[in-house]
């Protein structure tokens, strides 16, 4: 009599595992889109944008030189950390979506790829 329990090494387990687990990568990062997609945080992104905010902080907040130093470095923090956190959610979809791909056939990977064009798609508008 061989033993029916479901185990790690059991294909369904493993897919259902993996869609949890890109279902909330995918949910994580739409929140943090949604979290950072404010005027002012969206200013703080462009290009020269972390000079503009600091400035801005300076000006509004009328801050001392200390707290402006001080400013800064938690500013500079958070853009490498943000930084981080988005070159680590590349690496998940990246590792996922290849996963994926290997377990379809050709008529599902073309159909899953036109699936994540237009999603992302539909992210950018």
């Amino acid at each position: 009599m061989s033993d029916q329990r479901m185990t790690w090494q059991n294909p369904r387990i493993l897919c259902m595992l993996l869609l949890v687990f890109l279902c909330g990568a995918t949910a994580g990062a739409l929140a943090m889109r949604m979290g950072t997609s404010s005027r002012a945080t969206r200013t703080y992104w462009r290009e020269g944008g972390r000079e503009i905010s600091l400035d801005r902080f300076r000006r509004e907040l009328n801050l001392t030189p200390e707290q402006a130093k001080d400013m800064e470095v938690v500013l500079n923090d958070f853009v490498m950390y943000y930084q981080t956190v988005q070159e680590q959610m590349q690496e998940v979809r990246s590792s996922g979506k290849a996963r994926i791909l290997q377990i379809l056939n050709d008529t599902q990977k073309n159909r899953f790829l036109q699936m994540v064009s237009d999603w992302q798609t539909k992210q950018v508008k």
